[in-house]
């Protein structure tokens, strides 16, 4: 339950107008480069699209402008992203941050850097179940579900399809094998059989061995709990071209337009799911980027969402110190209130001057629930004629 501001008018405005004139940066920490470079770049507008709209609009705390600064995660190197995270807070100073992306990367920055310097982060695609209970101080948030959620979705939508076995590959890492287990305990414990769950490195120039051992084990169809822009197309390419599996299961990693740039019509009828939602929110995100960019990219969504909740919880405290409104961000982000849709932000932040509470729904149904994390909506695709479509939500 939210708890009501008790902050007056004329409270809000003082607070406002000593940081009048204050220019604030927010950190992007993105993989730009890495296993998943073709999502990134749809991530990191959804959330420099927010900080446009808040800073534009001249409402944040009296007047203070707002400005974007990206970092590379690479998404794999832990010691790459704690250096980029840390350039983000001592040289360039920034008051929070969008990401991390990766959930292995998002644990490093989250310990290494965000708990020692106090800054909050808000991920907007990190979904290891293992970051629900990391050690956070209350700073850490995420608008993606967890893959404990994405596990029980992806069982779900196999068996819906009529599949009974399947066999699974996953990155060898925080994320793939967290994904690969939630989702076998949810696949066996709804009568399903996984007949083999084996990890995958990336960064090979030959998966044969990794598909000879899967093809063995069988199944009606291969998950594929990798990344597209590494090993995770690697193992399909090596599927269909030793004729091991024709039917595949794709989870978030999987889905961007480089799948099927990779496969085309090889992959007709494979399906698979990734957070999304057809609220009015997402609609009006679509409006607003004006084919810009993929507003139906994985994760570009909840990318405007993290942002605007790090500054909407900026406005709620009445101050860009992160210690201030980190205790905001679950107050902004749910009941009671008014609710808050893409292109709202400066409705939301003249509200919040004014003592008064929002319900930030956004661009993905926010609504943040436990630790700070989004409770799930997804995305079931399906590959038509070489192309990604929305088979339904869920």
């Amino acid at each position: 339950m939210k708890k009501l501001l008790m902050a007056t008018a004329t409270t809000a405005l003082m607070a406002a107008g000593a940081a009048q004139g204050e220019e604030i940066k927010i950190g992007i920490i993105l993989g730009f480069t890495g296993p998943i470079e073709s999502l990134t770049p749809q991530m990191a507008d959804g959330a420099e699209l927010a900080i446009r709209e808040v800073s534009d609009s001249g409402k944040l705390l009296g007047g203070a402008t707002v400005t974007p600064v990206r970092a590379d995660s690479t998404c794999i190197d832990a010691a790459a992203a704690t250096a980029a995270a840390e350039r983000l807070i001592t040289s360039d100073g920034v008051k929070g941050i969008m990401g991390a992306d990766c959930s292995g990367v998002t644990g490093a920055i989250l310990s290494n850097v965000a708990v020692p310097n106090g800054i909050v982060m808000i991920s907007p695609s990190a979904t290891s179940p293992g970051l629900s209970t990391a050690e956070d101080n209350g700073l850490f948030f995420r608008t993606a579900p967890s893959d404990a959620r994405q596990g029980e979705v992806m069982t779900q939508v196999i068996l819906d399809r009529g599949l009974k076995s399947v066999a699974v590959t996953y990155t060898n890492n925080d994320y793939g094998k967290g994904l690969a287990d939630s989702f076998k305990s949810a696949f066996e414990a709804a009568g399903g059989t996984v007949t083999i769950s084996a990890a995958h490195e990336d960064g090979k120039a030959d998966y044969a061995a990794e598909v000879g051992a899967l093809a063995s084990a069988g199944g009606e169809a291969l998950v594929v709990a990798g990344y597209v822009d590494q090993g995770g197309s690697g193992i399909v390419r090596a599927a269909l071209d030793a004729g091991a599996f024709d039917t595949f299961v794709f989870p978030d990693g999987m889905i961007s337009d480089k799948l099927t740039e990779n496969f085309g019509t090889e992959i007709d009828g494979s399906f698979g799911q990734h957070p999304g939602t057809d609220s009015p929110g997402v609609a009006r995100f679509g409006e607003m980027v004006a084919g810009k960019f993929d507003a139906t990219s994985p994760f570009a969504p909840e990318s405007y969402d993290a942002a605007a909740l790090i500054l909407l919880a900026m406005q709620a405290a009445g101050s860009s110190d992160p210690a201030a409104y980190k205790d905001k961000v679950m107050e902004v982000a749910n009941a009671p209130g008014e609710k808050i849709y893409p292109g709202e932000l400066a409705k939301a932040l003249e509200i919040l001057a004014n003592g008064g509470d929002v319900d930030y729904v956004g661009a993905s149904a926010v609504e943040l629930i436990g630790p700070g994390e989004s409770a799930g909506n997804y995305r079931e695709i399906e590959i038509r004629d070489g192309k990604i479509t929305t088979a339904r939500y869920r």
